[in-house]
């Protein structure tokens, strides 16, 4: 066997030894957090983003109403000029004056879309007051408990943002496929143990949940700094903690997603809409980015199939070192362990979604989301 292919097997190897041991045990699908009562004194101002989300803001919003929180609460709707009726059901819910719904103005040049919902809703007087603001989807069902462990647990160690990835739909056939190795290469992206070491620069979010204490919105201008990010929690979480703030990232157990991706199409949409942006919209990182995705997945399962002696077992240890990787997010997700060996053909998915993502951006259509395409913008 050639002994070019040993050293590209060998080299696969090596990397996923390093992942595995040295990457901040990205792959260990933890921390989460435990049970827990705040202090009861801390408010708290809930503000939600929404642009045609009349499918799941009434569930959204009730598990918000519910929630089991001892201190002040209040709850503010951004209505993103929805054609849906999204304003019109959350304002027929009974709320006892504890929902605000504001009707959104049109979106100036420069701000993404969420973003500048968001904004809006941070200039309310109950966010402006509050303690510490959630910045939470309109598609996400909170459990009755999520709230009070949020505040409990960034009270004591006066933590900036907590922010926790919640458990995404995973019943579909192409959600079943893909869902959570989605979790495993954000988890390699952004280990959570990196995160939340103060000692690091690794900062990352995820949307769906970042409890954010008022004293750093206030360092920070609000989201004014980060107006045209696409990818704005991770970059909520960089403008925070480069500016000496403490965050942390976990799981979140109970509190879930509603959306469905019923189709494979509206996968590869959702990871070609920000890809590119993760890569800083450069070529040479795209092309860096294809040659570790083809280096770390794609050459393990072709050597150890069409190898011969050293070079195939070890090919089929980097293999099996991957898919053992991968074994605590499928349980995370109730998935057989069997698809561990299936993260080859599934990162392949991801990577060409990822290449269409630069495809898009550089004919003018990166970015779209919610019938708005943001134009290019070159760095």
């Amino acid at each position: 066997m050639h002994p070019i292919l040993l050293i590209a097997a060998l080299v696969s190897l090596l990397a996923w030894l390093y992942l595995c041991i040295f990457h901040g045990r990205f792959w260990s699908s933890l921390p989460v957090l435990p049970a827990a009562t705040p202090s009861g004194s801390a408010s708290v101002a809930v503000v939600i983003p929404a642009r045609d989300e009349a499918e799941s803001i009434v569930a959204a919003l009730r598990s918000l109403l519910a929630q089991q929180y001892s201190g002040p609460l209040h709850i503010i709707l951004v209505d993103d000029n929805s054609t849906d009726g999204t304003g019109e059901l959350a304002a027929a819910l009974d709320h006892h004056g504890r929902l605000s719904i504001l009707n959104g103005e049109p979106l100036p040049a420069g701000w993404s879309g969420k973003l500048w919902a968001v904004h809006q809703g941070l200039a309310h007087p109950a966010a402006q007051r509050a303690d510490y603001v959630l910045l939470s989807d309109a598609d996400i069902v909170h459990a009755p408990d999520h709230l009070a462990r949020l505040v409990a647990h960034a009270e004591p160690g006066r933590l900036e943002l907590v922010s926790e990835m919640v458990r995404l739909n995973c019943q579909t056939l192409a959600e079943r496929a893909t869902i959570p190795a989605f979790i495993f290469f954000f988890q390699m992206l952004y280990p959570f143990a990196w995160v939340a070491d103060r000692s690091k620069k690794m900062a990352g979010a995820a949307g769906g949940t970042m409890l954010v204490a008022r004293g750093a919105l206030e360092r920070i201008d609000g989201v004014r700094g980060i107006r045209s990010a696409l990818i704005d929690d991770c970059a909520l979480a960089h403008a925070i903690k480069s500016t000496g703030g403490s965050i942390w990232l976990g799981h979140a157990e109970e509190t879930r997603s509603l959306r469905v991706y019923a189709r494979w199409s509206e996968i590869w949409n959702m990871v070609a809409r920000t890809a590119y942006v993760q890569l800083d919209h450069s070529p040479l990182m795209l092309a860096g980015c294809v040659a570790g995705m083809l280096i770390l997945y794609c050459l393990p399962p072709i050597l150890s199939f069409y190898a011969l002696g050293a070079t195939q077992l070890i090919a089929l240890a980097a293999w099996l070192l991957m898919g053992a990787s991968f074994q605590p997010t499928l349980r995370r997700y109730g998935r057989s362990s069997l698809w561990g060996f299936a993260l080859p053909a599934i990162a392949l998915f991801y990577l060409g979604a990822t290449i269409a993502s630069a495809v898009r951006h550089h004919a003018g259509r990166g970015g779209g989301w919610k019938n708005r395409v943001y134009p290019k913008t070159d760095s």
